[in-house]
């Protein structure tokens, strides 16, 4: 596929997710943000101990603000992303209610000060998410860039976990070189992990089989701040 016909390709891709995420009502936004939120605390509660960026909702996106609340009142730091010049990775500035804000793009609010942090893990909003972990946004690969430079410079980068809908799903975005996989992926359905390059459900539903190892929900807390457990060294991630 040429890279023309990519971007077009992806473009009425994500102008089909979207308007499919619009279409959504209050109801049904709120149950799957319920659901979502329950999956991260419960397979994810070192975030509770760390940094966490999340993104501001934008065309009916799951909504982290609540999660990062309760997230919050145990002691978490919360950050949000901001675009600091056209092709050049994100910085992240804490941000708490009362904090000033500023619109940046799309209007999407974003801190107006603060000195930029390095989150132990990251929420990132998807359009699409496929088999394989990887993420279709809005085209601009900002986050794509910001993990990319983490990985390669000497900050540590964050578990990135894509947030979205079950309604996302798509066989493939036909990745590039460019494009960075999610450590996780997480829907109102369970949370995902990539394991030997393909998404694996860690938490099924009822009457669904379950990856073997994982009877019982996932406890990721490791991953997001090591030393949870008492561990001397950081266990390895898988990539």
């Amino acid at each position: 596929m040429s890279p023309e016909i990519l971007k077009a390709w992806r473009k009425a891709e994500r102008e089909r997710l979207v308007a499919a995420r619009l279409a959504l009502d209050a109801d049904t936004l709120h149950a799957f943000r319920s659901r979502i939120d329950n999956h991260l605390a419960h397979a994810f509660p070192g975030l509770a101990r760390g940094t966490l960026a999340f993104c501001w909702p934008f065309k009916n996106e799951y909504d982290p603000r609540f999660l990062a609340h309760d997230l919050r009142a145990r002691g978490a730091l919360t950050a949000l992303p901001v675009v600091v010049a056209p092709r050049q990775p994100l910085v992240f500035r804490p941000w708490k209610p009362g904090d000033a804000l500023a619109k940046g793009v799309y209007d999407i609010p974003y801190p107006a000060a603060g000195d930029p942090v390095v989150p132990d893990a990251a929420l990132v909003p998807m359009n699409g998410f496929d088999e394989a972990g990887y993420r279709l946004g809005y085209g601009g690969g900002f986050f794509d860039r910001t993990l990319a430079s983490m990985r390669s410079g000497e900050s540590r980068r964050p578990i990135a976990i894509g947030v979205t809908y079950e309604l996302a799903r798509m066989p493939t975005i036909h990745p590039q070189s460019y494009d960075i996989p999610m450590d996780y992926v997480v829907t109102e359905r369970g949370v995902y992990e990539r394991i030997d390059g393909k998404l694996a459900l860690l938490e099924a539903p009822a009457g669904e089989h379950k990856l073997p190892g994982y009877s019982s929900p996932a406890c990721l807390a490791h991953e997001i701040a090591p030393g949870y457990f008492g561990e001397q060294e950081p266990p390895g991630r898988k990539d």
